[in-house]
């Protein structure tokens, strides 16, 4: 990286599913201060072109292609002129693939041109600093544009460290990561709590599939096992299921969206993992603020999420007036400390929106909390939409159909889902003497926006549920679509 004449504080991005080369460049840019881009696989177009321009990327490592998606294919279609920062593009080729890429470097060319006794490498390291920015995640800001949320090495060694703690991850651990690096989850609940330990990281696919994590936890006989609920689901209910010797798992961590009480109950009784533990967090706090431990009592690890991580502190609050709540009561869920981010790429106001004056990042969910200190989340005051553990704030798709020359107003609102918990549902007010259909707006936003947020259900209606005061209320649309298709709310922990 430094033969690229990259320097500390450049950014790099990478743009892949999982694999050795993003675990190799996660270390390399860290060793000398870069700052690792992580860009979601499902991206597309329009959202790579935002993301490469705000934070002003000049190394892009991408893979070439994956099933449909031709990432070489999409950044020749974005060009060097809507990308002006970027001067390298690397890609990941396999051994014996023969192709070339004009004006682009193989991922193993690169390698090829290291020199591991460069002094540089030792002479930059000396520069330094715990609290320097070593990585940068796009977060859907409800502003309709994806926020990059910068963290530094002391947020996120720290925070995989007492993840993996409370796994007690050794040496002797062996863990499977089918959740994505480009997620905290895979990056630091993953790889960071397995290096911080000396356990062994196991990748059991490129992207994921019940079928090889379950064949991978055989053959590795790995001891942990990462995933969302949706991800367990599908392990679980696999035709094949009942073949595999599981015996192996002891630990690992659910995570990433609300985890119901009957799967945790399954995995813990038909996975063996009888020392899994919830965690909760978000990425702009490196992630994880609370998890129960490995010993928690069953009842506590399947109805709450665990207690606050070491040196980390954590408050309930009313979200109106800032006070600490009572006990058992419901407020807004604030944590500070060493895990809270740096702050928002060049984004002063944003930053001070999420984080006060006294340093408490404010997380919008709501929470409440028992005698013992075991928390629990109850629901959200932002209206974000979390399907099979992604994160989707309705704003973005909203500002993203409104460009839709037949679209007069828009809203998205989250609808209970069994298999992703939540789907995205749009109502859309056509522009008078226009008649558009749904199809038209899903080929709209194919491979402009990545899959998961194209709202499944797509109706068409003439106004919308308001206030006396204009405000819209999204409650009831989401009420209407419940009693329509028939949705109840899963029951969660």
């Amino acid at each position: 990286m430094l033969g690229l004449g990259l320097l500390p504080g450049d950014r790099v991005g990478i743009w892949s599913h999982n694999n050795a080369q993003w675990l190799l460049m996660q270390l390399a840019t860290a060793k000398v201060g870069l700052i690792l881009v992580n860009i979601n696989p499902a991206y597309r177009v329009a959202e790579l072109d935002y993301a490469l321009n705000k934070v002003a990327c000049k190394a892009l490592v991408t893979m070439a292609r994956f099933k449909t998606s031709d990432y070489l294919g999409m950044l020749r279609e974005l060009g060097s002129a809507r990308l002006p920062q970027l001067r390298t593009t690397i890609w990941i080729d396999e051994p014996g693939q023969g192709c070339e890429e004009p004006g682009m470097l193989r991922f193993s060319e690169l390698l090829a041109q290291g020199d591991p006794q460069d002094p540089r490498i030792a002479a930059t390291a000396k520069t330094l600093k715990n609290t320097d920015p070593i990585n940068i995640q796009f977060t859907s800001g409800t502003t309709g544009f994806p926020k990059g949320a910068t963290l530094t090495h002391r947020n996120i060694l720290n925070n995989g460290f007492f993840i993996g703690q409370c796994m007690k991850l050794t040496p002797a651990d062996r863990l499977c990561i089918p959740v994505p690096l480009y997620h905290c989850f895979g990056m630091v609940l993953g790889n960071l709590a397995c290096l911080a330990h000396g356990a062994t990281i196991v990748y059991p696919n490129d992207g994921f599939d019940a079928l090889t994590v379950l064949q991978t936890v055989q053959a590795e006989k790995c001891t942990g096992l990462h995933g969302v609920p949706t991800m367990f689901i599908a392990e679980l209910d696999h035709p094949r299921f009942k073949e595999f010797d599981l015996s192996s798992l002891r630990t690992g961590i659910m995570a990433g969206s609300p985890c119901p009480t009957e799967v945790m109950k399954r995995v813990v009784e038909q996975m063996n993992l009888r020392e899994i533990t919830i965690a909760y967090g978000m990425t702009e706090t490196s992630p994880v603020s609370c998890q129960s431990g490995a010993d928690t009592p069953l009842d506590r690890r399947v109805s709450t999420v665990g207690t606050v991580q070491p040196h980390l502190e954590i408050k309930i609050v009313d979200p109106e007036t800032g006070v600490v709540v009572a006990l058992g009561s419901s407020g807004e869920f604030c944590t500070r400390g060493y895990s809270v981010m740096h702050g928002y790429w060049q984004d002063e106001a944003k930053t001070r929106e999420a984080i006060d004056a006294e340093g408490w990042m404010h997380t919008g969910d709501l929470a409440t909390m028992d005698a013992e200190g075991y928390v629990n989340i109850v629901g959200r005051i932002k209206d974000m939409v979390i399907r099979g553990g992604e994160n989707i704030y309705p704003r973005e798709i909203e500002e993203f159909l409104y460009r839709h020359p037949k679209v007069q107003d828009v809203q998205v609102v989250g609808v209970p889902d069994s298999k992703y918990g939540e789907e995205l549902c749009a109502w859309i007010i056509a522009k008078p003497g226009q008649i558009v259909n749904e199809d038209e707006i899903r080929a709209f936003c194919k491979g402009q926006i990545a899959h998961y947020k194209v709202p499944r259900y797509i109706r068409f209606v003439a106004e919308f549920p308001m206030t006396v005061t204009g405000k819209i209320q999204k409650f009831k649309i989401r009420d209407a679509m419940k009693s329509q298709l028939g949705l109840e709310e899963e029951r969660t922990a």
